[in-house]
């Protein structure tokens, strides 16, 4: 049968993938006025590193980058205990993640992970072709692994896994993920999304650093993003066995991690000490928010993120909505609750002023 037609105003008709035609674009978080706080998307608020402006400021654009980034990839081998060839850099951890759903799935696949979790999930699944399994979070907004593990069938290829959370910011458990492991087949690819790994306090949280090695099917996800400040550099990495990053490079748009990221992620990698004070920093304003924001009778998860998340339901367009016009611009997402990234200091005060106003009235 042939793919149907769609318009094209500009020419002649196209044809394309029902499924991307249908496919809602990543919405990015709002961008905020000059007078308003803008914490929709858990970016780090401060400055970008000296060392890492005057990395960027001695890059040559008229020339290719590294292709295979392999200065990066031996720094952060060396800290991970394993081959370079076992370290894939890529522009943002969003990047790597489309390619192993590219590189293990296929048309009449399956990806299984929680939901909510990351938007860009369901997206990444539908451009491979494959076919999303959302598993519904717990009432207290963690995973539900148990879920996950059965709804496992011969056709999954991957199993996403997100700890912190994002937006709910709940971790995993370390012995959770582990008895996980134990029961998921080994022929299963699982990703452990750790965006915000940096930020977690949280003990008894997994922690992807320390499993590297001992599942061949397992890939670690980590990002420069958020702990590290470089958003706007794309900047991200992964590790696990040789053969899964292999596939994923296979599937990688090459010259993708420009020279700029490259020497960004090298600087901050020779200051990580001092960024991590700032993350440090950053941790202390976030839970001094939540313990605020319980006082004031929000049920909220714990989190180990650089957000925090207000479960308010079928009223979260409304609530956004009175957020805004206070100037403080979060991440809603109707249905569900609003994430609000912890940011700058400025910001609290009008965030626990409106924050304690809603309450009152849900």
């Amino acid at each position: 049968m042939s793919a149907p037609e769609h318009p094209n105003p500009a020419g002649p008709p196209v044809r394309l993938r029902d499924e991307i035609v249908a496919l809602p674009a990543y919405r990015q978080g709002r961008q905020a006025s000059a007078d308003a706080f803008k914490l929709s998307s858990n970016e780090n608020p401060f400055p970008a590193h000296p060392a890492v402006m005057a990395a960027i400021a001695d890059s040559s654009p008229n020339r290719y980058p590294d292709a295979t980034a392999l200065a990066v990839r031996e720094r952060l081998a060396e800290r991970h205990g394993v081959d370079p060839d076992e370290v894939i850099v890529g522009a943002g951890s969003v990047s790597i993640l489309l390619q192993l759903i590219q590189a293990s799935c296929a048309p009449g696949d399956e990806a299984v992970y929680a939901w909510r979790s990351f938007e860009a999930y369901p997206l990444l699944t539908t451009i491979a072709g494959a076919t999303a399994v959302p598993v519904p979070l717990t009432p207290d907004f963690r995973h539900d692994l148990a879920a996950m593990a059965a709804a496992i069938s011969e056709r999954t290829r991957i199993v996403l896994v997100c700890s912190p959370n994002n937006p709910t910011g709940t971790t995993v458990a370390a012995d959770e993920f582990e008895a996980f492991m134990r029961v998921v087949p080994k022929n299963l690819l699982v990703v452990l999304d750790e965006a915000y790994a940096e930020f977690v306090r949280d003990r008894t949280a997994v922690n992807g650093s320390e499993l590297i090695g001992r599942y061949p099917n397992l890939v670690v996800l980590r990002t420069f993003s958020k702990a590290y400040g470089l958003a706007g550099l794309r900047a991200g990495y992964a590790v696990g066995h040789r053969a899964l990053i292999d596939a994923a490079r296979s599937t990688q748009i090459p010259l993708s991690v420009t020279e700029v990221a490259q020497r960004a992620m090298l600087a901050a990698l020779d200051h990580e000490d001092e960024l991590l004070a700032q993350v440090d920093e950053l941790v202390v304003l976030r839970d001094r928010v939540e313990t605020a924001l319980r006082e004031q009778g929000w049920a909220i998860p714990p989190s180990e993120g650089n957000f925090v998340w207000l479960p308010t339901g079928d009223r979260t367009t409304e609530v956004a909505e009175r957020f805004e016009k206070a100037g403080i611009i979060g991440r809603a997402f109707p249905g569900d609750g609003i994430r609000i990234s912890v940011a700058e200091h400025a910001s609290v005060p009008t965030l626990l002023r409106v924050a304690g106003e809603v309450v009152r009235d849900l």
